[in-house]
């Protein structure tokens, strides 16, 4: 999957990101992978059922990976952050 693919997930409206897959998907990518960190997850979850079930209702999920991270803050300490990939395709 290539990098342009690829939408990560932040603390935008949810919205934004469901417009970016619809947008995608709409240009003739047939995959698009959802990535989030932290509390994200839970955003990331919502775009692929807002998209899935009111945008592209042929969009099928993919591959779901759950996984963590290790996080190093400005202090230097290191800290282990939750992501998730999330594949949708049609």
């Amino acid at each position: 999957m290539s990098e342009e693919n690829v939408v990560y997930i932040g603390n935008k409206p949810v919205m934004n990101y469901v417009l970016a897959v619809v947008t995608q998907m709409n240009g003739g990518t047939s995959e698009v992978m959802l990535k989030a960190r932290g509390r994200a997850i839970s955003r990331a979850v919502d775009v692929a059922e807002i998209v899935r079930n009111r945008f592209i209702t042929e969009a099928k999920l993919g591959a779901i990976g759950i996984s963590t991270e290790q996080v190093s803050s400005m202090e230097g300490s290191n800290s282990n952050v939750s992501a998730i990939e999330i594949q949708l395709s049609k």
